[in-house]
């Protein structure tokens, strides 16, 4: 009874409808995976209800927010994955090419569909999307957080200015919410007349012009890899958290953003397992700070803050004090190709961006130095955060999401920060340098294991 009352409370309706007799159909897009899967195990909740079938869609949108094949690479493999674990709950999973808003209209219509659920997604793209496909549809439309472990509209329903503000109202709900998730079962009512299966092959063609940002190879798509990388974090890595995860030449990070960011891993399991561990209590506390608040402070910024990717999303503070040193001369300016190829003079900022021109990942903290060298270094604010985000969202395998929109907003921005002493380009921003970086940990080492080939 608890866990069916805690999953109706993850859900919400975009539009009410009148049902029909076909099946449920859960239009996957954020969270990409079978298993520990709020928005399929609501799904399916409600077409066993009605004892009605059950089909997966993805609808896959070409040139998505200007992603690559480096992205697309590691979105699709993971997606094969769910396919596979999908037939063996005897769940039919479809891809479709195109404008969410005209396929999936078009899909529901065709299935004769009972109702239509998908998962949660604060960004403005996704939301319009959403919007165009409930103008499409007749029947019962519901969203479900099954990203966050706290959905974000119950977290909190304003724009939160800081984690602390954020933090004690997530812990207040974390007990309620903070459960071991439901097994989905398998589907016992077949489809009829269901579409063709994935040709992965011909799904390939369909992206052909894609940006050709190569795909990495130090990490394995898809949920199965996800879950092992788990484990491995949990036994090796968390035990060491709290002192080497600001520490870039260490392997003290998890290194499951990407799963979290494609939702082939949950956070929800992750935080299970990290609770669970043998690790130290400042180990858990330090992993889960950066797991449970920030991230889902980020959806909090982008969710109730629909500008959060231009300065007009930025603290009234910050916008003062940014526009008062427009004019201040900078040492140091340059384009966006000389940053791309990690051609400026500082070597600690371009040993970062070659880190994330190879790996698809940069280090959390040279993330953070790295951005506010590029306000260092740019005539504005304005074309500061467009820089950042371009290169980000470019190269980076979890561009495009809200940790990296609140993280460049952050840096640039004062975004969940506050004021600090006043300083040139700056003002009240605060302020990153080589040498503080010095300071704490080995600068020639990250340079020399991140110079060029």
């Amino acid at each position: 009874m608890g866990s069916a009352m805690t999953l109706e409370k993850r859900a919400r309706v975009l539009k009410p409808g009148t049902k029909k007799a076909g099946p449920v159909v859960y239009w996957m897009s954020r969270d990409q995976r079978a298993n520990d899967n709020w928005a399929l195990l609501y799904a399916q909740s409600l077409a066993l209800r009605e004892q009605l079938p059950l089909v997966v869609v993805f609808c896959l949108v070409p040139s998505f927010l200007g992603a690559t094949v480096r992205q697309y690479d590691f979105m699709l493999r993971g997606l094969q994955q769910v396919e596979e674990h999908l037939a063996k709950k005897d769940i039919p999973f479809r891809v479709l090419t195109g404008s969410p808003q005209r396929e999936m209209p078009d899909f529901t219509t065709r299935q004769g569909a009972s109702s239509l659920v998908t998962d949660f997604d604060p960004l403005r793209v996704k939301a319009k999307w959403k919007a165009g496909v409930a103008g499409g549809i007749d029947i019962p439309f519901y969203e479900v957080d099954a990203h966050n472990i706290v959905p974000c509209w119950v977290a909190s329903p304003k724009q939160e200015y800081a984690a602390h503000t954020l933090r004690a109202k997530i812990a207040r709900l974390l007990p309620e919410f903070l459960t071991e998730f439901p097994t989905l079962g398998c589907h016992p009512i077949p489809i009829h007349e269901a579409e063709a299966g994935t040709e992965w092959v011909s799904l390939w063609k369909t992206l052909r012009g894609l940006d050709p940002i190569p795909p990495v190879d130090w990490i394995a798509p898809g949920e199965d890899s996800a879950r092992q990388a788990l484990e491995h974090f949990v036994t090796a890595g968390l035990p060491r958290y709290a002192e080497a995860r600001n520490d870039p030449n260490i392997e003290g990070q998890s290194n499951l953003s990407p799963y979290l960011h494609f939702g082939q891993l949950s956070a929800q399991r992750v935080a299970i397992e990290v609770s669970g561990s043998d690790a130290s209590p400042e180990a858990r506390k330090a992993f889960l700070e950066e797991l449970v608040m920030r991230r889902e402070l980020a959806d909090n910024f982008c969710f109730y803050n629909q500008r959060y990717d231009s300065p007009d999303g930025f603290p009234d503070w910050a916008r003062r004090t940014l526009d008062q040193h427009r004019d201040d001369m900078r040492q140091y300016a340059y384009s966006l190709r000389q940053f791309e190829r990690a051609d400026t003079h500082d070597e600690l900022w371009n040993a970062a961006q070659r880190q994330m021109l190879r790996h698809g990942k940069m280090h959390g903290y040279m993330r953070m130095y790295w951005a506010k060298k590029i306000l260092e270094w740019t005539e504005s604010p304005e074309r500061a955060l467009k820089v950042a985000i371009c290169l980000n969202d470019r190269y980076e395998l979890d561009g495009r999401d809200p940790n990296g929109y609140a993280g460049i907003a952050w840096s640039i921005g004062g975004v969940h920060d506050r004021p600090w002493p006043s300083r040139p380009v700056f003002g009240n921003i605060r302020y990153m340098s080589y040498n503080g970086c010095r300071s704490k940990f080995n600068v020639d080492a990250y340079i020399e294991k991140h110079s060029p080939e």
